[in-house]
């Protein structure tokens, strides 16, 4: 091969290297975003059952006469 070609290829070569770093480093934040929106999804969860739980006390001391 000639000089030009052996420069395309390493060109080829080190922007394919980029391109996979770069694409490990979209997967890991995915990875990452993926178990913050878990974590956000069992705290929604935790809340709501909670606001009903209150809500259903309250409705209880209505029906009660408090």
């Amino acid at each position: 091969m000639n000089n030009e070609t052996d420069e395309r290829i390493t060109a080829i070569e080190m922007k394919l290297a980029y391109m996979e770093d770069f694409v490990n480093q979209i997967q890991n934040v995915a990875v990452e975003q993926a178990k913050t929106i878990d974590k956000l999804q069992k705290e929604i969860k935790l809340m709501s059952d909670k606001i009903r739980e209150m809500s259903n006390a309250n409705e209880n001391e209505i029906n009660a006469g408090f």
